[in-house]
């Protein structure tokens, strides 16, 4: 049904009078008649009783009315969305991150852009590298901050940060002295890692394998703070990211690896060949030129 038509309808019923109802909508009697058969067709009901030349609203009507009013009401409300969307001012970004990044890089991008751009609204969203992705690729996210860097051609990236790998060890441990580390040397060392899908663990089966390990790995975590603290509790080791400054488990010790491959690319990733509404092209551009 013709969105115009329904609202022109609604009016109709609200004044039940052809005449009244034209001159309101700004539309001649004639094309309000027919458009109003138009909609009692599609229908197939009468939508108005006619009283000596009067329309009264019929229980069809009143059906019809009800229903009219909550579609114009949605799609008026899907436009003041979309608007609000599109308005680099004021719109909405909608930005998908790491769990890993929650707690320093992500907080501090959006501190950042806020302070030019106070207006604009956040939808937010947190999960694996596998989970971003398939959600830039549904149309549910407009931007997406992870590592590493998508390996298909459908996703633009730009790279915001470069973290060095180490092996998180517990107190006490016999490499807790050590200023670095091969990773070969931990062969034989129960190893706590993330998930298949994650990006890190992506990361850390590349290093393993370069190594000539195969790890005994006593659990599988889904974020990076489980495996610190189950490390912490003398489970085992794990290959994580340097932690930022009074970021780190007080109960771990965190060695840097020496090979050149133990370190995680983060960046903001988009798809290439979709147009980002305005509020998420000016949060890309912005953090992209912070990193530049």
């Amino acid at each position: 049904m013709d969105l115009d038509e329904l609202r022109w309808f609604v009016v109709l019923a609200e004044t039940e009078h052809v005449t009244d109802a034209a001159a309101q909508l700004k539309v001649t009697q004639p094309t309000l008649s027919r458009a109003l058969g138009r909609l009692e067709r599609q229908t197939g009901a009468p939508l108005f009783d006619r009283i000596n030349r009067r329309l009264r609203l019929n229980a069809y009507g009143q059906i019809m009315l009800e229903h009219a009013r909550r579609s114009v009401a949605e799609m008026d409300s899907a436009a003041e969305r979309i608007a609000a969307l599109r308005d680099p001012d004021s719109g909405t970004v909608r930005l998908t991150f790491l769990h890993s990044l929650a707690s320093w890089l992500v907080p501090e991008l959006l501190r950042q852009f806020r302070i030019d751009a106070p207006n604009v609204e956040f939808d937010l969203h947190q999960g694996a590298s596998y989970e971003l992705l398939e959600q830039l690729l549904s149309g549910r996210a407009d931007l997406a901050i992870l590592s590493p860097e998508p390996e298909s051609p459908a996703f633009a990236w730009h790279q915001l940060h470069v973290e060095r790998l180490c092996l998180a060890v517990p107190r006490g441990h016999r490499f807790a002295s050590r200023a670095t580390l091969r990773l070969a040397e931990t062969a034989d060392e129960p190893f706590i890692a993330l998930g298949d899908g994650f990006g890190l663990r992506q990361l850390t089966d590349e290093l393993w394998s370069d190594a000539g390990i195969e790890p005994q790995i006593v659990f599988e975590a889904m974020e990076i703070p489980t495996m610190e603290g189950l490390v912490a509790a003398g489970f085992g080791v794990a290959v994580v990211p340097v932690p930022q400054p009074d970021r780190g488990e007080p109960m771990c010790v965190y060695i840097p690896l020496s090979h050149s491959g133990a370190k995680r690319s983060v960046g903001i990733a988009w798809i290439r060949e979709r147009p980002l509404p305005p509020a998420a092209e000016r949060f890309r551009s912005f953090v992209t030129a912070t990193s530049s």
